[in-house]
């Protein structure tokens, strides 16, 4: 892409500088990152590949938005979102994220990428989406109009004002009815005090032949997780499981995500906040779909709209 003279302004202290949100930086790492992955990837190994390859500081990846998602996946997430206006990306299915030709051959710099912002920015399709500041919250995938936009924005955030109501006795039996839905075999909820985290234990059967045996932890929490709280539960799971699943209704640190990754240590699975609501949506467990009629007025035309005085 040509790269032409980008739009500034002064700054408080009188330097120049680039328009544009943060977010702008990251429509060539998430082209980048789609190239290095084969061309198509979920979210977050986009989000992960620019984190470890862009060396991202814990201090970045750990600040969050006013709702409690994490603020550079939300920039992430924008980036997508104008990368996909323009034609760079495309949508297979929900979820994940694939190169258009146009995306394959393209590398963005800085002041490139700033005019395929300003591009979107200044189409009147999308004047109703643009981002009031950086805290707001980018559009999913199949989100194309601000109805829906608004919709998503409510469902999301009544469900996790839902989520973080309950009980703690309510939330473990929430999430042991969430494993059930998702496959699980013989889900027992134990939640017994001096049992060092563990709520709860279940089956998954890999295949006809095997299952694994794993032990989940349910945390109805506003902080965000560290990794003391991952280690303390892998502790407990010793000797007792194959696997942990950490659930709980909010994020978790980029320390405690490496912890539960850690190499020759049991594996954990970690269930946030975005994750449990995106389940609940998908599994329809206390959730319904709404189905919400539009004019199209493309179907109109042939039969000659007149405006109306």
């Amino acid at each position: 892409m040509q790269s032409g003279s980008p739009k500034r302004s002064r700054s408080r202290d009188g330097r120049t500088e680039v328009d544009g949100p943060k977010f702008v930086a990251f429509f060539g790492p998430v082209l980048d990152a789609l190239r290095d992955l084969g061309n198509s990837a979920r979210p977050k190994e986009v989000a992960d590949w620019i984190a470890n390859n862009l060396n991202i500081s814990d201090e970045k990846l750990n600040e969050l938005l006013k709702n409690g998602n994490s603020r550079f996946k939300n920039q992430v997430d924008w980036a997508r979102f104008y990368l996909s206006k323009t034609g760079y990306i495309g949508s297979t299915r929900r979820g994940i994220w694939t190169l258009t030709d146009l995306g394959r051959g393209t590398h963005l710099n800085h002041e490139s990428a700033l005019e395929v912002f300003h591009q979107v920015q200044d189409r009147s399709d999308v004047e109703a989406r643009k981002p009031a500041s950086e805290d707001t919250t980018a559009p999913d995938d199949e989100e194309t109009d601000k109805t829906t936009i608004d919709d998503e924005a409510r469902f999301k955030e009544e469900a996790t004002q839902t989520l973080r109501s309950l009980s703690p006795q309510g939330f473990e039996q929430f999430c042991q009815l969430l494993l059930r839905a998702v496959g699980f075999e013989e889900v027992k909820v134990t939640g017994r005090s001096g049992d060092g985290g563990i709520d709860g234990i279940g089956t998954l059967r890999v295949n006809r032949l095997l299952t694994d045996r794993v032990v989940f932890q349910c945390k109805r929490y506003k902080d965000q997780i560290a990794p003391e709280f991952i280690r303390g539960f892998r502790g407990a799971m010793q000797g007792r499981a194959d696997r942990g699943i950490f659930i709980a209704t909010t994020t978790f640190s980029a320390e405690a995500a490496r912890e539960a990754a850690r190499e020759g240590a049991a594996r954990i699975e970690l269930v946030g906040l975005a994750e449990l609501v995106e389940l609940m949506a998908e599994l329809e467990l206390g959730a319904r779909k709404r189905t919400i009629n539009v004019v199209d007025q493309e179907f109109f035309v042939p039969f000659g709209i007149v405006q109306q005085a």
